[in-house]
């Protein structure tokens, strides 16, 4: 067993590989190990429509594949979509047994690859490294079981809570390594969402800079009432993914104010007031969006935490204090950061980040 758990180890720092290039699918890292004990092949999932970690995995280990046991982080596939099923080339390869950490939750798997894995007298095995699977893979898992993207609410506040010194006013307050760290998160998620007063007063490019991202970034704005001028830097920047403005169907039908946005390169989507940003969430998700990074500002930051809809926190606490005129995080609704799940205190510069899953992974 203690075997089995050094080679899933290896299978998942493998998977770490796809990180920011296979949404909509999972992360995947797959080792083969021949009969008598020797890793004669190891793949990752790199692109979604590429071939699935399970073949690069075996395509090296050839014929010493045969009679060997294969590891994997996720469930193998038995349907065809871009790819073939996985469990057909494992059983041609004459794997003997396949170790997996966990099964997939998308409905057209979902222990339909475990069965036939079976069918085909390859024993299976469940469960090993299974905690860290899940969570190396809370966006898919969110993605497929709910229906919208996984979302992680990030924000830097003062010593005292506060975002902002005043309703308005643009307040830098992290450091040059925090905001490193920031360009890394935004690397790895699928989606970066703003509010309109953010817009207004920061007027952000909401890129990825300073870390190589190779997949188009998409920007969304929370701006009901289509308040963003069209001359927004965010327009100067498409090359780098669309940029996507949640609106009313007031201000969507309004020329006034729709068509300079929409001259300007935006993609503007109707929000149903009624349905929140869970609708909004929704919408996202059709578009394949599995991961979406909140940034702020507060009333945006309030409105995911009251739906219930932020997954994880990523906090900055900077060595500044705004006073009582501060513009308080999350609308001052207690934010329980000392509560977190898996909660990780790391020094950034002269900030301190704060990090950790709101819910338990599952």
């Amino acid at each position: 067993m203690n075997a089995d758990l050094d080679f899933m180890r290896r299978a998942l720092f493998l998977a770490t590989r796809g990180s920011g290039r296979t949404s909509p699918n999972p992360l995947v890292g797959a080792v083969v190990v021949s009969p008598d004990g020797v890793v004669v092949g190891h793949g990752a999932h790199e692109r979604a429509g590429e071939p699935h970690a399970e073949v690069h995995a075996l395509n090296e280990a050839g014929p010493r594949a045969r009679g060997g046991t294969l590891y994997c982080t996720l469930e193998p596939c038995s349907h065809t979509g871009r790819t073939g099923p996985c469990v057909v080339r494992i059983a041609e390869a004459g794997i003997a047994r396949v170790v997996a950490a966990v099964q997939d939750p998308n409905p057209r798997v979902q222990g339909r690859g475990f069965a036939s894995l079976r069918a085909r007298g390859i024993a299976v095995d469940t469960g090993v490294g299974e905690e860290a699977a899940i969570r190396l893979n809370q966006p898919f898992f969110t993605f497929i079981r709910e229906q919208r993207p996984f979302v992680i609410l990030k924000a830097a506040t003062s010593l005292d809570g506060r975002i902002a010194a005043a309703a308005g006013r643009r307040t830098p307050l992290t450091s040059a390594a925090a905001d490193r760290r920031t360009h890394r998160l935004r690397a790895t998620v699928d989606a970066i969402a703003v509010g309109a007063g953010t817009m207004r007063a920061d007027d952000p490019l909401l890129t990825v800079r300073g870390v190589y991202r190779e997949r188009p970034f998409v920007r969304v704005v929370f701006d009901r009432r289509l308040q963003t001028p069209a001359s927004a830097r965010i327009f100067s920047t498409l090359d780098q993914g669309p940029v996507i403005m949640m609106a009313s169907a007031e201000a969507a039908a309004d020329p006034r104010l729709a068509g300079p946005l929409q001259d300007a390169g935006a993609e503007l989507v109707v929000v149903d007031p009624a349905g929140g940003v869970r609708a909004a969430l929704a919408g996202l998700a059709a578009r394949d969006i599995t991961s979406l990074l909140v940034e702020g500002g507060a009333a945006l930051h309030a409105a995911f935490w009251d739906a219930g809809l932020v997954d994880y926190l990523h906090v900055y606490v900077t060595p500044h204090a705004l006073g009582a005129e501060g513009v308080p995080f999350a609308g001052g609704r207690p934010v329980p950061l000392a509560g977190l799940f898996d909660r990780r205190v790391e020094p950034c510069g002269p900030d301190v980040l704060i990090e950790g899953y709101v819910h338990r992974p599952h």
